[in-house]
């Protein structure tokens, strides 16, 4: 019987219950104890006076970074359609879209991200990968931003074809 329930078993709660009950007796894991995972780091008196001092550099510039972009996809998203109600004409529109695409000035953030490639590892800690003698990836990817220009708003924002 379960304690402290803050809501009635559902039937799919019913069945999900009983099919693992019935996992638990096919096992042969039952009744055994669970070994202990040792990890091979512990925390240290570093790492304590570290997150005393707040976001580190690279998280407040990863933050600008972000922000940035959010209000520079804002402010393309209020000129698209700006633009768009000035060029009902598709071919008009294109050229119009084209030539704000390449006008625009990525220049403060663009200068975050180049900061960003330049210390992240080091400000980071991050570890080599022996095969590539490059950075490890983080989450899968490729710490480096690119850079944005032109082809970021129109992928972002296509003018029709």
């Amino acid at each position: 019987m379960r304690q402290g329930v803050s809501r009635p078993e559902t039937p799919r709660d019913r069945a999900e219950r009983e099919a693992l009950e019935a996992d638990l007796l096919e096992s042969p894991l039952a009744g055994q104890p669970i070994h202990r995972r040792l990890r091979n780091f512990k925390t240290g008196a570093d790492a304590a006076l570290r997150a005393l001092g707040g976001p580190l550099a690279w998280m407040r510039r990863l933050r600008a970074i972000e922000l940035s972009i959010e209000g520079h996809e804002a402010r393309l998203r209020e000129l698209w359609d700006e633009t768009r109600a000035e060029h009902p004409d598709d071919a008009a529109f294109s050229r119009a879209w084209r030539d704000l695409a390449v006008s625009w000035n990525f220049h403060e953030v663009n200068e975050l991200i180049a900061r960003h490639n330049r210390h992240f590892p080091a400000e980071a800690r991050l570890p080599m990968n022996p095969r590539t003698g490059d950075y490890v990836h983080v989450n899968g990817r490729p710490y480096r931003r690119e850079p944005l220009d032109a082809r970021w708003i129109l992928e972002r924002f296509p003018p029709p074809r």
